[in-house]
């Protein structure tokens, strides 16, 4: 599975750009990383430059007459830039700095930015892997899969995957671990499973849902972000209000039930007068007509946070 946060299989992707008849085709690292405490891209950047260059390498030599684009947000952009010029030399990798903010690092919202126009989603189908940039079959891929990729040719995958372990804990960081194991056996190998009275944040830093000490015996997803809240210490509506400012900076205001959804939702937030029957309404419309995941998956903490620690 691929490690961007929506669990496609990554072969998949691989054999749609490959069947496809075209005389050029483009290959897309991924290195958005715009959720909150989530920082595993960062860590491999920093840790394992060479893995990420030699997976995409392996794909340039799978995908016939492509070249690659590694687009990073600004700050990895900034760091990283040097050292990933001289691990690229010759090859067909040009490195992109983000435009935008959290919505630019949506599949499609990307493949705009590389082509220089305003960082909003598209309309899929076609998928990318069919018309990607600039009309051509693109693989779009994140900094972790191409890892993976390098360490499975290499024969040295474990079925292994990053954890971002952030919050109220002792032992912050990334962590690759088993794929397999369990939120709180994550927390125990980390020694980072609280004595205190607590709740988790799984996932992702803001699309993540909100889940019980008691919920812990499930498989960490999306981009493998685990997040601890102190209960007496959190301010609820305080986290709520920086998710509903994160998403409504971060979404790119392209269609009313995310530009309109998430600014009721803050409104209610902040004034502290959340009406759950109406709430609910607004996340019915955001779930069945945003135009993409963002407004989508937004819905997500609010209701697993309302309905688990506030009702």
């Amino acid at each position: 599975m691929g490690r961007g946060g929506a669990g496609f299989p990554t072969y998949l992707k691989w054999e749609a750009v490959n069947k496809e008849k075209a005389d050029k085709k483009y290959i897309v690292c991924n290195g958005s990383e715009g959720e909150p405490n989530v920082f595993k891209d960062g860590f491999i950047l920093e840790n394992y430059p060479e893995k990420l260059i030699q997976g995409i390498e392996i794909a340039l030599e799978t995908i016939g007459n492509s070249s690659a684009y590694i687009y990073l947000k600004k700050d990895y952009y900034k760091k990283f830039k040097k050292l990933l010029e001289k691990l690229i030399g010759n090859l067909p990798i040009t490195l992109f700095e983000k435009t935008g903010g959290y919505i630019a690092g949506e599949e499609t919202a990307v493949l705009e930015s590389i082509e220089g126009r305003r960082p909003e989603p598209r309309i899929k189908p076609p998928f990318p892997t069919e018309s990607g940039l600039w009309g051509y079959p693109t693989l779009i891929n994140n900094i972790e899969t191409f890892y993976s990729v390098a360490k499975i040719a290499d024969n040295e995958y474990k079925n292994t995957r990053f954890y971002s372990i952030g919050g109220d804990v002792k032992n912050k960081g990334v962590y690759e671990l088993s794929e397999n194991l369990t939120i709180k056996e994550i927390l125990e190998k980390t020694h980072n499973y609280p004595l205190f009275d607590f709740f988790v944040q799984k996932g992702g830093g803001a699309s993540g849902e909100i889940l019980l000490s008691n919920e812990l015996d499930q498989m960490v997803k999306g981009v493998g972000a685990i997040i601890i809240f102190n209960k007496a210490k959190t301010d609820l509506f305080v986290l709520m209000e920086t998710w509903a400012d994160f998403f409504m900076k971060g979404n790119c205001d392209k269609c009313v039930p995310c530009r309109e959804g998430l600014f009721r939702i803050a409104e209610m937030i902040k004034k502290k007068e959340i009406d759950e029957k109406v709430m609910e309404e607004i996340f019915f419309v955001l779930e069945k007509t945003s135009f993409c995941a963002l407004g989508r998956g937004a819905v997500v903490p609010f209701r697993s946070l309302i309905n688990k620690l506030m009702s």
